[in-house]
């Protein structure tokens, strides 16, 4: 069952709205087999969700979103948990991650201009206690997230070449 469990995992990551159907074939499972083991899956939090990867530069809505490095004091008995915890619960913030190397934590968010990003910095982030510094990098341009290739086709009109 956990190699089941793996490979179902793996498709499911490739994407989220696969058919049971044609997982259970690709597998070579059942249709029950797939469908429990997804059940157990998302009752012990190894599913945590099924979010959408949106290209928002498609979109006419334009987001930006900003890599932000924060060097912070760990807390006495919680340490770099509770902060964590406090940073992640703004709704502007997508993710936190704990690093090693340099500074300790990662937040990525997402905003509707740098700065409405630059505002949630100096005005939420940065006069937390605890924090020690933050350096904002702002992403420019993706060419893959989460796995997937986010420009399918060059805009460069010009022949490729080669020697």
């Amino acid at each position: 069952m956990k190699e089941l469990k793996e490979k179902i995992l793996r498709a499911l990551a490739k994407n989220a709205k696969i058919d049971i159907d044609e997982l259970a074939i690709m597998l070579g499972s059942s249709k029950e087999e797939i469908t429990a083991a997804i059940a157990e899956m998302e009752a012990d939090k190894i599913i945590c969700g099924y979010p959408t990867l949106i290209d928002w530069d498609k979109v006419s809505e334009e987001k930006v979103t900003a890599l932000i490095e924060v060097k912070v004091t760990p807390q006495r008995g919680q340490g770099f948990d509770k902060i964590a915890e406090r940073i992640y619960k703004f709704d502007e913030v997508e993710s936190v991650y704990l690093m090693s190397g340099g500074f300790d934590l990662t937040v990525i968010i997402r905003g509707k201009s740098m700065r409405e990003v630059s505002r949630f910095v100096f005005e939420k982030l940065a006069p937390m206690e605890s924090i020690l510094s933050t350096a904002t990098h702002f992403v420019l341009k993706k060419y893959k997230d989460q796995g997937l290739i986010m420009q399918f086709e060059s805009d460069d009109p010009r022949i490729s070449m080669s020697y």
